[in-house]
């Protein structure tokens, strides 16, 4: 059997998630947003009871949890939103980083087609923010948004959201971040981060269905939420912030999984630390001298191991190793290019055809880890 080690791309349906689905899928088919009979009022109490567990997981309000297909579209939403609904009142400046998920950049880049002005900063050596660019930037050219992601999908470092996040409480700046890969590996709570203004997150990272997604948008002291553009026109759902009729299955899918995430995450984070050194051991005394890791080893995700095999093209590799382990060369919305996250980091681009990415799951056994000693 092949091992995953591609879970940073997507994950494998726990068979508790798989099982909770189902019903929503036959039996309980009712539309959340019609009135009265049961099959409607069941939809509509699984929809919030979801929302609760997500909400829990994330630590923020049920009523701040918008539901999207995923983190994509959230993005999209979330910068797009604010972006037209603010900038006669706030300017058209947006600050955004060199390392973004391409939903984050291509969105940004769209944006500079618009007429607005997009800031992309540069990152260091393991992809990070450094957050005197941010003060030097508020302080001389305040944004209408900073939208900075959380953890890097390719190399997992973390960047300071907690100090970002304080930054632009202060300067009443809208903060977003794409939080995708720290959820279910971070542990953190929105409550103590009351600067984080948007967030956006993907079922299916933490072994839920894909198609389902959050954007978070806070609300105030008051209880009033943000308001943005919607991306979508049409009925008043999620509060009007998404319209189109709920996919109660996939949601109740997410709050599943979502439940499990939140009742397992020491374990889960643990666990994914332990895999991670000994993943790194098994590979330094296999491969020794012909390998060099690109990523930092604190400060980062657990289980996202970026790695050069130095000399070996990475399409070539991977297609040798297909029959034993399933890896990639990193984020798979933009497979087939270059990877953009280690240009920025300031590798050549030799180096950067001979990387690869290995990313665990709390599911992966460290007996399923020794197929690299059969390599």
């Amino acid at each position: 059997m092949v091992l995953y080690l591609d879970n940073s791309a997507t994950t494998q349906v726990l068979p508790e998630v798989k099982d909770a689905m189902l019903p929503y899928l036959f039996e309980e088919f009712g539309n959340p947003s019609s009135k009265f009979y049961s099959l409607a009022e069941n939809a509509k109490n699984v929809v919030k009871e979801s929302r609760d567990a997500v909400a829990q997981l994330l630590g923020c309000t049920s009523k701040e949890v918008i539901f999207t297909s995923g983190a994509t579209e959230s993005n999209n939403m979330i910068i797009k939103g604010v972006a037209d609904y603010y900038s006669e009142e706030r300017g058209n400046h947006i600050v955004t980083t060199k390392t973004e998920h391409p939903a984050v950049l291509e969105t940004c880049k769209y944006l500079e087609n618009k007429g607005f002005r997009v800031t992309y900063l540069d990152v260091d050596q393991y992809g990070r923010i450094n957050i005197k660019d941010i003060e030097d930037i508020i302080k001389n050219d305040p944004p209408l948004l900073i939208s900075i992601i959380w953890g890097n999908n390719e190399v997992g470092s973390l960047n300071p959201i907690t100090e970002i996040a304080t930054l632009c409480e202060e300067n009443d700046i809208f903060f977003h971040t794409d939080a995708t890969q720290v959820i279910g590996k971070v542990d953190f709570n929105l409550d103590d981060l009351r600067g984080v203004r948007f967030l956006s997150c993907s079922s299916h990272k933490v072994h839920g269905p894909k198609g389902i997604g959050t954007a978070v948008i806070r609300r105030d002291e008051l209880d009033i939420p943000t308001k943005i553009t919607p991306l979508l026109h049409g009925g008043s759902q999620e509060d009007g912030y998404r319209s189109g009729t709920l996919a109660v299955h996939n949601i109740v899918g997410f709050g599943k999984a979502a439940k499990l995430t939140n009742d397992n995450l020491p374990n889960n984070i643990e666990r994914l630390g332990e895999l991670e050194n000994e993943l790194t051991n098994i590979l330094n005394k296999k491969f020794g001298h012909n390998i060099v890791f690109n990523h930092d080893y604190k400060d980062k995700i657990p289980g996202i191991l970026s790695v050069n095999f130095k000399g070996v093209n990475n399409e070539l590799l991977m297609k040798n190793l297909a029959p034993y382990v399933a890896v990639s060369t990193g984020s798979a919305c933009s497979s087939g290019k270059p990877s953009h996250v280690l240009e920025a980091m300031g590798y050549s681009i030799d180096e950067i055809r001979s990387t690869i990415r290995l990313s665990l799951s709390p599911t992966t056994t460290k007996e399923e880890l020794k197929v690299f000693n059969q390599l």
